[in-house]
């Protein structure tokens, strides 16, 4: 029985930049996007007769907020209801583009180490 010959190093290579430009192409995808959270929060108000103090059913809101980092702070900004579906899709769109960075510097890594292995065979042949 034949042994499946092992692929060419230029297949190879082709494959490595042949998934890179999809992954490129991905990026061209992303649209506007901020790091961070959008939280929905419901608060307690500063008034002792008020029933939130004492049901956590009963407090007040839902108000809304974006937090993110920024120089080692979280930064915490109140938003509209009007304005959350914006952020909270330009934070899921900062983690597509996150995401795909991730792929493609594995890839790129997996791509050079292939590489360099393959300058060394060749120059020790």
């Amino acid at each position: 029985m034949k042994r499946p010959r092992p692929p060419q190093p230029t297949a190879i290579l082709h494959r490595y930049a042949q998934r890179f430009e999809e992954l490129k192409g991905q990026l061209q995808q992303v649209e506007y996007f901020c790091k961070g959270t959008v939280l929905k929060r419901m608060m307690k108000c500063g008034k002792a007769q008020c029933a939130c103090r004492h049901d956590p059913a009963r407090r007040h809101g839902p108000y809304f907020e974006w937090t993110y980092k920024a120089k080692g702070k979280t930064v915490n900004v109140k938003l509209t209801p009007e304005a959350t579906p914006f952020y909270r899709a330009a934070a899921q769109q900062y983690r597509k583009l996150k995401l795909i960075l991730s792929r493609l510097e594995g890839l790129s890594q997996a791509a050079l180490r292939y590489q360099s292995d393959l300058a060394k065979t060749n120059r020790s042949e």
